[in-house]
């Protein structure tokens, strides 16, 4: 990903005039044969964006497709957030289709409620130019969203049988992907392997969205949920002395420390932590201290105008100028925060790259030629997902509530056809 350049001289007034176009994710229209057709969400509620990100990046058989990287790699984070897309837009055959490839090919068939593998996070092309999964194991922060997306579909959708997946999936999260950390309690690890050595744990705050945790805690009262929200408040309170999330931290002799592999850099992974905040209701209990803690970001913004690509976050020196992607990302912490201004210049940056992007190229194209997205100026898989969370919820299009639920805008403008008690 390449940091935003010169936005050029548009007056205000143009960029305003497109802004809503600007907040649905845009690139090339036209989509190859290998690439899905748009979804067709309800009709009473289409979201334009969601459709043209599935053109994009949904291969016809459910995957999505990350074409910025050299093994065009697909992950369980992309499936994931697939899913909760395709909830959001009420389209309940392109999530059965994620979730059927997630299961062929992530889980190598093993996930039924009743036989459950845990999705490998990366599948894409070998150096022999086959395709399979190239990282057995695990991703966390994907399997806790896409039981999530189960149970939530379970929900909305009146349909047992999600649950019951949810329920699965969440069983075996437990069971290997969340440690008891001492003199901490129980923590959800990066993943079931290599993040924990005699020593010293390894953590991503990104990986612990406060809604999800509290979804879960829901679902499982009796399970670490709960407490796994506590102490990643803990967590990012303790690792962002200047505001500013890391991307990797670690737990050793009773303490939180600069990650030993990463350092204190706060970047791709970390803008994550702040978009998770702004989404959280603000009748949660830790909605308010979660955002004061991680306040830099705002502050910096309001120093130069732009968010940094990178931050150490114990000095609080900053490098680069961020993708437009955490435009996105910051959008709903800035309008959690009631700031305005800052609110206003994101979505000025958004209108500015809507306006700029409509002539981008099919990916498969892109893809065929085997030069980058960036090279090419095709949508890019990270910044895109990262501007249709964010302009998904400052358009109205979802929220989650104190408990953690997805309360979609479709289920109030859809009824009586989706209405549930």
């Amino acid at each position: 990903m390449r940091a935003l350049r010169d936005l050029g001289s548009r007056a205000a007034a143009q960029l305003m005039r497109r802004f809503a176009s600007a907040l649905a994710l845009t690139g090339a229209l036209a989509c190859s044969a290998n690439v899905a057709q748009a979804a067709q969400p309800a009709a009473c509620d289409d979201w334009s964006a969601y459709r043209q990100f599935i053109a994009h990046f949904m291969q016809q058989d459910g995957r999505i497709v990350d074409f910025s990287t050299a093994v065009q790699q697909s992950t369980s984070e992309g499936q994931s957030y697939g899913m909760f897309f395709a909830l959001v837009a009420n389209d309940r055959a392109t999530f059965d289709r994620l979730l059927a490839w997630t299961r062929a090919n992530l889980s190598a068939g093993r996930f039924d409620a009743n036989d459950l593998k845990l999705p490998a996070w990366q599948w894409g092309r070998k150096p022999d130019g086959s395709y399979g999964v190239l990282d057995v194991n695990s991703a966390s922060d994907s399997d806790v969203w896409i039981a999530y997306d189960l149970f939530e579909a379970a929900r909305l959708w009146h349909e047992p049988s999600y649950a019951k997946l949810g329920w699965a999936l969440v069983t075996q999260i437990e069971k290997q992907e969340v440690a008891t950390l001492a003199g901490l309690g129980p923590m959800l690890l990066p993943g079931p392997h290599g993040f924990q050595t005699a020593d010293t744990t390894r953590l991503n705050p990104s990986y612990l969205p406060l809604p999800v945790l509290r979804a879960l805690a829901a679902q499982a009262p009796s399970g670490p949920w709960s407490s796994i929200a506590a102490n990643a408040y803990t967590l990012v309170k303790t690792t962002a002395p200047r505001g500013f999330s890391p991307d990797w931290a670690a737990w050793r002799a009773g303490r939180f420390i600069v990650d030993p592999k990463r350092g204190d850099i706060g970047s791709y992974d970390a803008i994550r932590v702040y978009l998770w905040a702004g989404l959280t209701d603000p009748a949660d209990p830790l909605a308010k201290p979660w955002l004061d803690a991680i306040g830099g970001m705002r502050e910096q913004v309001a120093q130069t105008g732009v968010p940094p690509e990178r931050v150490a976050t114990t000095s609080g020196a900053v490098q680069g100028e961020a993708p437009i992607g955490f435009w996105g990302a910051l959008l709903p912490y800035f309008r959690a925060l009631n700031d305005a201004r800052a609110a206003n210049l994101a979505q000025t940056h958004l209108a500015a790259f809507g306006a700029r992007a409509s002539d981008a190229p099919a990916p498969s194209a892109a893809a065929a030629s085997g030069t980058s997205a960036a090279a090419n100026n095709m949508p890019i898989y990270y910044n895109e997902v990262l501007m249709l969370f964010g302009t998904g919820s400052a358009d109205g299009r979802y929220r989650f509530d104190a408990n953690g639920r997805l309360v979609p805008r479709w289920e109030k403008l859809c009824v009586p056809a989706h209405a549930h008690s």
